[in-house]
């Protein structure tokens, strides 16, 4: 007799729009891509994002250059 085959719990769902609810952008795009990045590069305080972001020149929705509080705050807004 065969064991039934074991279906993973998350087998179906979408990962790449789990946790959204809204279209990706350009801007959204490139905003993750650097994330993932600096996240390989085991960067995870807040300063350290801040400046990887500004180095790889992924500019805040209204241009300027990243700090802590304006990346805090479009984390919020982006619902991560």
């Amino acid at each position: 007799m065969t064991s039934p085959r074991m279906i993973h719990p998350l087998d179906g769902i979408d990962y790449q729009h789990q946790c959204r609810d809204w279209e990706e952008t350009p801007y959204t795009k490139a905003l993750g891509d650097a994330l993932e990045e600096l996240f390989d590069r085991e960067i995870h305080d807040l300063d350290g994002i801040v400046v990887g972001l500004n180095e790889a020149k992924v500019k805040p929705p209204e241009g300027g250059t990243w700090n802590v509080d304006l990346f805090q705050a479009e984390m919020a807004r982006l619902g991560a």
